[in-house]
């Protein structure tokens, strides 16, 4: 089976896609993988330790062709509050409870959830219900897909591990 040889990360590559490839946040992180794409190509992601693959990177395969990756769109509820400050203490509460959180300036992301949606109308947060790729912030202790995130210009990324406390940890 060909496998993927080199990543590139979204905007550094430049050539016409010859597959596409689309998937929600917790399959973008794997390390090993059959993966099947919109046209029906097959290929296995076969890597050391665990990467996060982020919408629009391009899956360089051995024979030099590019598959492209496309997150899925999940229902999330972006979060949006009087000013910054407030947006600080919500985000403060929802990292408390270590939930995937998408930073995007001056609002949030989350998967929905009616008990945490319960707890930041309570905060005072106005909650927009939205259908979007997700792509959370990576934690500091290597529980976050970005933490020592660097696709550099080798095979071998150094990725940290995704699972949170809420999913557990390991994933292949």
């Amino acid at each position: 089976m060909i496998r993927i040889s080199k990543i590139h990360p979204s905007g550094q590559w430049n050539v016409e896609p010859s597959d596409r490839i689309i998937l929600d946040r917790e399959d973008r992180h794997r390390r090993r993988a059959v993966l099947t794409g919109e046209n029906g190509l097959t290929f296995l992601l076969d890597e050391p330790s665990a990467v996060h693959l982020r919408h629009g990177d391009g899956l360089e395969l051995e024979d030099g062709r590019i598959v492209e990756v496309l997150a899925e769109p999940e229902e999330l509820v972006e979060i949006a509050a009087k000013d910054t400050a407030h947006l600080v203490k919500i985000a403060w509460h929802l990292g408390n409870r270590h939930l995937p959180t998408q930073l995007m300036g001056m609002t949030v992301r989350i998967r929905r959830d009616h008990v945490i949606e319960d707890m930041v109308t309570r905060l005072g947060g106005q909650l927009t219900p939205v259908s979007a790729p997700f792509d959370p912030e990576g934690g500091a202790y290597g529980h976050g897909q970005t933490h020592g995130h660097d696709h550099g210009d080798g095979h071998h990324h150094g990725h940290g591990h995704e699972r949170g406390h809420e999913r557990g940890h390991g994933r292949d």
